[in-house]
Formats: structure tokens, sequence, C-alpha cells
């Protein structure tokens, strides 16, 4: 059978959607006409500069200024006076705060214990919204019967949740699991049923005259095109999955950053508070920066 790319087929001819196809067309005569000349040395400057922001080092370097400034900023207005300590506790306290808690063999539990129920949560999420989003972005039926009622309970807040869930599922690790899932899956769920109802359809139609049909038409066909719509979806979903954390650790939980988050506000540990938004973030980045990585294979792959 004939590999389908991404042409478009218009009666007997078949359109490239390639640059060089559509540079060959143009010089052909049969394309439109060629824009204006380029300015004198304008685009050897875009291509100096994209050419230096293409290296790693160097984004990395970049994006490494602004964290420096904020802590440079920090450590200027609590050694100014600015702030008392009990408000913004310097750098210094909050590292020595985090010492503290590894020399007594907690602060490894906390973060461990916390990404196992992000990751599980955001796993069970994640495949739930990929499934649904899936059904209501291919079947005009499924949306009209799902979509308004998925769409109101996308509005219900995630502390909404957190009564119901313990009278559910008590106060064990499933309630919290729960908990972030539903965080997780309406990202996802959202992007792919909007991603998969805009598919080109000239290419769906070239797909099927070539006999692809059903579960080979959305896996050879359907799901390469948006691939960069599932990814955004799936980080998205990551990022929520960290923000319904704390929320999830609200459920009578004794370990996790949640926890110590909450813990450290009840007992006027400033230092510690601070301790865990600092390791939210710089986890969370972690992990958003893995799934970057999943996202340019998969892309490389499939697009």
């Amino acid at each position: 059978m004939p590999k389908i790319g991404n042409p478009y087929i218009t009666g007997k001819s078949v359109v490239p959607t390639s640059r060089a196809g559509l540079a060959a067309t143009g010089a052909a005569g049969t394309g439109p006409a060629a824009g204006p000349a380029p300015a004198p040395g304008g685009p050897q400057r875009d291509a100096a500069a994209g050419g230096a922001l293409s290296r790693r080092w160097v984004r990395l370097s970049l994006g490494l200024v602004v964290p420096a400034v904020l802590l440079a900023a920090w450590q200027l207005s609590t050694a100014a006076g600015v702030f008392t300590a009990v408000q913004l506790p310097s750098p210094a306290a909050v590292y020595t705060a985090a010492i503290d808690l590894i020399d007594r063999g907690q602060l490894g539990q906390h973060i461990a214990i916390s990404t196992q129920r992000v990751l599980i949560g955001f796993a069970i999420g994640a495949l739930l919204g990929l499934a649904l989003g899936a059904l209501l972005g291919l079947s005009r039926l499924a949306d009209i019967l799902l979509g308004p009622a998925i769409g109101a309970l996308r509005a219900v807040p995630s502390l909404a949740w957190v009564p119901l869930l313990i009278l559910w599922l008590k106060i064990g690790e499933d309630s919290k699991i729960t908990l972030i899932a539903i965080g997780a899956f309406f990202p996802v769920f959202t992007t792919v049923s909007l991603a998969l109802r805009h598919v080109d359809r000239n290419l769906v139609e070239a797909a099927r005259a070539f006999g692809l049909n059903g579960l080979k038409l959305l896996r050879t066909v359907q799901l390469p095109a948006v691939v960069p719509a599932v990814f955004s979806g799936l980080r998205l979903a990551l990022a929520q999955a960290w923000l319904f954390l704390v929320a999830a650790e609200l459920i009578a939980s004794s370990m996790g950053l949640g926890f110590l988050l909450i813990d450290s506000q009840n007992n006027g540990r400033t230092d510690r508070l601070l301790l865990a938004i600092v390791l939210l973030a710089v986890i969370g980045k972690i992990t958003d920066a893995i799934l970057g990585l999943a996202e340019k294979w998969a892309v490389a792959k499939w697009a």
C-alpha cells in the first residue's frame, strides 16, 4: 500500500506541501509570485541569533539569569532588613532548614512520597484523558452525550472534591491519588478532543481513499497529526498534578511536600515553608523537562 504523507489531493493531482515542493512549483511558474527580496543582512542576522540560541549551554545560561536575579534580590532584601526573619528568612536559613531535615532523614521521604503520588495520579488521569478525549474528538454522538457533563465537572474546584473523596475512599493513598488524577485528567482530555476534531479533513479523506479506517486510521494518521497537541496537554496536566498535590495532602497526610508546606505554616516555620515551595518548583521543572524530552522524541518519530 502506498505510504501516506501530508499531501492535499485535489482531483487527479497531488499538491506538495513541503517547502521543497512549493519552491519547485514556484520555479516552474505554477505557484504564487515570489515576494520582495529580503533586506540585505536581515536573514543573516536572524540566522546568527538563532544559531547562538540553539546551543544548549547558551539556553541553560540564559534560563538561569532570572532565578539568579531573584536569589540575589532575596538575599539583599533580607540583609537590608526590608523583611523580618519571620516574614522572609534568608536563603542561608532556608538552606539550614534543608540540612536539618536531611539529617533527620525526613526530606528525602517527603520528596519521594510526593513524587510517587504525582506520577501515579498523573499517569491515571492522563490515560483516562487520552481515552475519553479521543472518543469525544472522533465521535459526534459521544461529544453531544458526554461533552456537557465533563465540561461541568471541569469547573468544580479541587478542594470541593476533598470531603467527598474522604467519604468514599477514606484517608488513605487512594483518595490522594484520585484527586491528583482528577487534576491531570481535564487538560489532556480538552487538548486531545479539540485537536482530533480539527485534524485536516483532506488528510483523513486521503487516508480513507487508501483503505485506512477505524483504529488503523487513528493510529496511522490522526494520532500522529495531533502529537504536539497531546504533549501540550500532558505538560499542562503534569503541572496541574503538582498543583493538586497540596490539596491531596490535606487529606490527613503525615508526609509529603504538601504536608511539609501546611505543617510549616501551622508551626510558624517560614524557612521550611519556603523550602517546600522551592522544592515544588524545582522538582516540577525537572519532571516537565523530562516530559519535554519525550515530546521531542515523539514529534521527531510521528509528527
